[in-house]
C-alpha cells in the first residue's frame, strides 16, 4: 500500500470540483430541455468531453493521487487492498467535498441556464422501467469503468503509459450509451454534488446501490479472474554488449631450460 498524505487529499478534493464543474456545466449546456437550452441535446459532446476530462485530470494529478476522483474507485482500490482503510475515508470525504464545490461553481456561473436542467443533476429516463432498471445501468457503466481502472493502473501486467487514455475513452463511450437513461453519474460524488445543489435528488439509490455493486463486482472479477489469469508482462529486449576481446598473453623471451 502507498503513503497518502495531504497533497494526495487535496489533489482528490480539487481534481473532483474540476470533474464536477466541468461535467455539469457541458451537460447544462448541451443537455438542457428547459427555455434556456442553447444547443439541444448532444451526448457525443457530453460523452468526448468526459473523456478528454478524466484523462487530463489523471495526468495533473494521478502522480499524486492515483486519481481517485470517485468514491467507488476508491472502494475498489480497498478491496483489493491498494490504499490504507483511514487514506480511503478521507479520499472519499474529498471526493463528495469536491463534487458539492464543482455543483455550486456551476450553479454561480450559470445561474439561470443551470435551472432548467438543475445543474446538471442527473435522473432516470422514462425510456427505462424504473429505478431498479436504472440501478442496473448505473452497475454496468460503473463496472466496466473501475475494472479498466484497476487493470490499467494497478496491474504489474499493463501499460501505464496508456492508462489515462484508456479510462479517459471508456468513461466517455459508457457516458455516450448511459447518458440518455440515467445521466451516467457512474460516480456518487458526481451525483451527490448536483443534487444537493439543486434538490433534484434522481430517486437516490440507482446513483448509490447501482456504482457500489459494479464497483465491487469489478474488484472480484479483477482480484480473481484477471490479475491471476494474465499473460506474463512483455520484458524489454536486453541490451547484448559487444564481446570484450581478449588480452594476449605477453610470450616469453627465455629459451626453454
Amino acid at each position: 500500500m502507498q503513503e497518502r498524505g495531504l497533497p494526495a487529499y487535496l489533489a482528490e478534493l480539487l481534481g473532483t470540483l474540476l470533474l464536477v464543474f466541468f461535467i455539469t456545466s457541458v451537460v447544462t449546456l448541451y443537455v438542457s430541455t428547459g427555455s434556456q437550452a442553447q444547443f439541444g441535446t448532444d451526448f457525443a459532446v457530453v460523452g468526448l468531453v468526459h473523456g478528454f476530462l478524466l484523462f487530463g485530470l489523471i495526468v495533473m494529478f494521478g502522480v499524486v493521487s492515483g486519481g481517485h476522483f470517485n468514491p467507488v474507485v476508491t472502494l475498489a482500490a480497498l478491496a483489493i487492498r491498494r490504499i490504507k482503510p483511514l487514506d480511503g475515508a478521507i479520499y472519499m470525504l474529498a471526493q463528495l467535498s469536491g463534487g458539492v464545490l464543482g455543483a455550486l461553481l456551476t450553479k454561480g456561473l450559470l445561474l439561470d441556464e443551470g435551472r432548467a436542467a438543475n445543474w446538471g443533476a442527473t435522473s432516470v429516463s422514462g425510456m427505462l422501467a424504473g429505478n431498479t432498471a436504472g440501478a442496473i445501468v448505473e452497475m454496468i457503466g460503473t463496472f466496466v469503468l473501475v475494472l479498466v481502472i484497476l487493470t490499467a493502473v494497478y496491474s504489474e501486467k499493463s501499460f501505464k503509459e496508456w492508462a489515462p487514455l484508456a479510462i479517459g475513452l471508456t468513461l466517455g463511450f459508457a457516458v455516450m450509451v448511459a447518458g440518455p437513461l440515467t445521466g451516467a453519474g457512474l460516480n456518487p460524488a458526481r451525483w451527490f454534488g448536483p443534487a444537493l445543489v439543486s434538490g433534484e435528488w434522481g430517486g437516490v439509490w440507482p446513483y448509490l446501490v447501482g456504482p457500489i455493486v459494479g464497483s465491487l463486482l469489478a474488484a472480484g472479477v479483477y482480484r480473481f479472474i484477471l490479475e491471476p489469469g494474465g499473460l506474463p508482462p512483455t520484458e524489454p529486449p536486453e541490451h547484448v554488449r559487444p564481446p570484450v576481446p581478449k588480452r594476449s598473453t605477453p610470450t616469453s623471451d627465455k629459451p626453454a631450460s
